[in-house]
Formats: C-alpha cells, sequence, structure tokens
C-alpha cells in the first residue's frame, strides 16, 4: 500500500483531496522528517487502516525507525490526552481542570525524537481529534521551540488531508458493504 495507492482509491468528488495529498507533504516548511512524521500522526488519529498503512509505508523512507516510533507515539498518547483534555476543557465543572490527570505520559519526557518534532507530531494528532486544550498547548510549545507560525500550518495542513482521505474511504468502504 502506497500513497499513491490511497490517491486511485478517491473517487472523482475528492479530486481535491486526490491532489492535495500529492503536494501537501512535498510542498510545506518542514523537513521531510517533520513532515512524514506529521503524516503518521495524523493518520494514526484518523483511525483507518489503510491510510495508516499507506503513510507508514512511504513515510519508511524519510524517517529513521527511532523517529518512526515517535510519530506513533505522538498519535498513540494524543489518542487518550486529546479525549481527557477535551473533556477537561468543556465540562462546565471547572473542578475537574484542578485535579490531576493521573495518566501516564512519561512519552512526551522522553518522546526518542526531537522535542520540537514530537510537539509538531501531537499537534497534528490534536488537531485531528479536535482538542482545542491540547492544540493551545502544542502550539505554544512548538512556537517556544523555534518553530514558524508557517510550521504550524503545515502541520495542520497534512492533518486535515489525510483526516479527510481517511473520512472519504472510510465512507466509500460503508457505501460498498
Amino acid at each position: 500500500m502506497s500513497i499513491d495507492a490511497l490517491k486511485s482509491r478517491l473517487p472523482d468528488y475528492a479530486k481535491d483531496l486526490k491532489l492535495n495529498l500529492g503536494s501537501v507533504l512535498t510542498t510545506s516548511s518542514l523537513s521531510p522528517l517533520q513532515a512524514w512524521g506529521t503524516a503518521i500522526a495524523a493518520a494514526y488519529a484518523s483511525r483507518n487502516a489503510e491510510v495508516t498503512k499507506a503513510i507508514v509505508a512511504d513515510a519508511a523512507a524519510h524517517l529513521d525507525a527511532q523517529n518512526l516510533t515517535a510519530a506513533k507515539a505522538a498519535g498513540a498518547i494524543m489518542g487518550m490526552n486529546n479525549i481527557y483534555y477535551r473533556f477537561v476543557h468543556l465540562a462546565d465543572n471547572k473542578e475537574y481542570s484542578k485535579m490531576p490527570a493521573r495518566l501516564r505520559m512519561n512519552i512526551i519526557a522522553n518522546p526518542g525524537a526531537s522535542k520540537v518534532d514530537f510537539e509538531l507530531w501531537s499537534l497534528a494528532a490534536s488537531a485531528v481529534n479536535g482538542c482545542g486544550m491540547c492544540i493551545d498547548a502544542h502550539e505554544h510549545e512548538v512556537i517556544q521551540k523555534g518553530a514558524t507560525k508557517e510550521n504550524v500550518q503545515d502541520v495542520v495542513r497534512i492533518a486535515a488531508v489525510i483526516h479527510a482521505v481517511a473520512t472519504v474511504l472510510d465512507a466509500e468502504d460503508a457505501l460498498a458493504s
């Protein structure tokens, strides 16, 4: 499975997604490592097996094993954190924000990748998962660590395209069954 295979599966009504998927990973302010790590975290957050397999397969040419694992870890930990912190943020009862999360998040302290890259990848997953509190926290961290607003925008553009592709493929598979 590859990104080209994903593009071939997209129906005509999703031509814009096909075009964006072909360009968003290469026409950005991000390094190839950052862009492909972002794609992996977004694919994990988008929860589509076909998209995840294709992205991880193509990313192997751009990431070493340690960064590949860190990008997967960003998608994994945000799968937990985004639910928890979105609840804390959205709950009317603000007492929850004063309570300790009591969830293990050791990977954030030692992700096996540069801190800015891991934060960018966490931002991508947080955007897909819709956690405003996490989006704000990761955006603040990456800017503090030297990333630009263009880097942030490119991370979110990659996440948006990958999530949209996953959504279309899920819908088309549902209609075919």
